[in-house]
């Protein structure tokens, strides 16, 4: 069931909730302060509210994005849903990101007075700040996925010719890319993290982000962000790796709700398509890479076949974004 569907409703105990993750052009967010009174008051948030009876969530959004902010939607697509049970209520989060809009209402209130029209708290924020502000549990996720690009570079073996491959490395985050995995199987711990090192040098030259596909107790030695957990290691452990970003290669329910029981901020579903890398493995499909995807309570790149032309196919399908090799590695 696409993220874009008028027919979608959640079950009638559940408060279906629109929220938008705005940007500026200095690459910023939006987020509002939710008034005292209300549930979960006096926390941060993303602008939105409740989707009414008979509106599809992209009515709904443009609806409350005009009451509260005073503009128009031109430019959305989906970022993430999220299902959240507090104790006195469920809520699902349909979370659109909002790169285009206007109307000079929210520009006037946030130079006057910095409140939206209906006098909430407004602040436009770098996503790496957002940890800095205090949000409800359920939008954690959203917080992740803020951070988070549409696109995940997996490196391939280095092989044998470390130079080479730190030049293409470097091409690679020089074009954009910004979140990588060091992948390097065939190499001795030594080899790695001598490699890692260097990768992580290149990685904070261009801010970028590395995770370790490796022991977890080399993230601090290296100084990377964090680490990659595939599908040996995922089962191996039994709580969640000391580091502040936590990724896991899944296949199927079992292994997402290991995942997030370890405490994994995001997760890659694969294979989504057939590979010729992996020829006698059935791919998910999208049908059921959606499935997998409403399950998850954090965000989810797509892997297996993907390429930057799959990116639109992989958002309405409730991913973050894509994940590949030598489609990232070789563009």
């Amino acid at each position: 069931m696409l993220n874009t569907g008028a027919d979608f409703r959640p079950p009638e105990s559940v408060v279906h909730v629109v929220a938008a993750a705005i940007f500026d052009e200095r690459g910023r967010v939006l987020i509002a302060r939710r008034p005292v009174h209300v549930h979960q008051g006096g926390l941060w948030e993303f602008p939105g509210g409740k989707v009414e009876a008979g509106e599809t969530v992209r009515e709904a959004l443009a609806r409350e994005l005009h009451e509260e902010l005073g503009i128009d939607v031109q430019q959305a697509r989906p970022l993430i849903r999220v299902r959240h049970d507090y104790p006195d209520k469920s809520v699902l989060l349909d979370v659109w990101r909002v790169d285009g809009f206007s109307g000079e209402t929210l520009s006037v209130a946030l130079s006057v007075a910095r409140k939206g029209r209906e006098g909430q708290p407004l602040a436009w924020v770098q996503p790496y700040e957002l940890p800095d502000y205090d949000f409800p549990a359920a939008n954690i996720p959203i917080v992740t996925a803020v951070q988070l690009p549409d696109c995940y570079l997996v490196t391939p073996n280095p092989g044998g010719d470390s130079p080479t491959f730190l030049a293409q490395l470097e091409t690679r985050l020089r074009d954009d890319i910004r979140l990588v995995q060091l992948r390097a199987k065939t190499l001795s711990e030594a080899d790695y993290l001598t490699l890692a090192k260097q990768c992580q040098a290149l990685c904070e030259r261009y801010d970028a982000t590395l995770m370790l596909n490796a022991d977890p107790g080399l993230v601090v030695e290296v100084g990377a962000t964090g680490v990659h957990l595939d599908s040996r290691r995922l089962a191996s452990l039994s709580e969640r790796p000391d580091v502040k970003w936590v990724s896991a290669s899944c296949h199927s329910p079992e292994q997402l709700r290991q995942a997030e029981k370890l405490g994994a901020d995001f997760v890659m579903f694969s294979p989504v398509v057939a590979t010729a890398s992996h020829p006698d493995i059935v791919p998910l499909g999208w049908e059921q890479f959606q499935v997998l995807a409403d399950l998850a309570h954090c965000p989810v790149y797509a892997l297996g076949g993907m390429t930057p032309a799959d990116l639109q196919q992989a958002f309405v399908h409730g991913a973050q974004g894509v994940a590949a090799i030598r489609a990232l590695w070789d563009a």
